[in-house]
């Protein structure tokens, strides 16, 4: 058994993809005080100012490094949907992105609600919407895929929801705090390392 080192500026991850490949039966929505509202063509800066409230404790960064025209070109192509969860008061505290670009695939690309909404089981209700809008009925595969960065009840979520594990994958990239890009205190479950970890 070895161990590869992973340079101080680096971060590494071990991602799950999975996916469902049988349509499921329908079934009630359980109510929730949570509404989903499509979001058509969402303005760049609002988009991110989402995707940083829910992502950035699991550091989420993708998004937020690109330029506003490689954005656009995703979220306002017609074959990405992206919804914002809203509560009762209007206020976004999650978001849902499927991405139909590759049918008959759909991809699950974004999932997830704001820190203080998680383990309420508002989880359960935003994937029931994420299936039933998903399993169009030119859809014949929905998948996902979770990394070791996100929440350690992630993985098991996914698979009670339907999905089964196909392969994983070692990811390394440049950690996403030491440029600014996210606040130095994002994820404190994993350790901040590098030469500026300290400046």
């Amino acid at each position: 058994m070895g161990l590869t080192t992973v340079p101080d500026d680096q971060i590494a991850t071990i991602v799950t993809h999975l996916e469902m490949r049988d349509r499921p039966r329908p079934a009630p929505i359980a109510p929730a005080p949570l509404r989903l509202v499509p979001w058509k063509t969402p303005a760049p800066q609002s988009y991110r100012a989402l995707f940083r409230r829910v992502g950035e404790p699991w550091l989420w960064f993708s998004r937020l490094v690109m330029s506003d025209e490689a954005l656009t070109a995703i979220i306002h192509d017609p074959a990405v949907q992206i919804y914002a969860v809203t509560d009762l008061r209007g206020v976004e505290v999650g978001l849902l992105e499927l991405d139909f670009r590759s049918l008959p695939d759909c991809e699950l690309a974004f999932f997830g609600l704001i820190p203080e909404l998680t383990g309420k089981g508002f989880g359960r209700w935003l994937m029931a919407q994420a299936k039933a809008l998903a399993w169009r009925k030119e859809v014949t595969r929905f998948w996902v895929h979770s990394c070791t960065l996100d929440s350690p009840a992630a993985l098991g979520f996914y698979q009670k929801a339907g999905f089964v594990p196909y392969k994983r994958e070692v990811e390394t990239f440049a950690d996403p705090r030491l440029a600014g890009t996210l606040a130095r205190d994002a994820a404190p479950h994993v350790p901040l390392l590098g030469q500026r970890a300290s400046a």
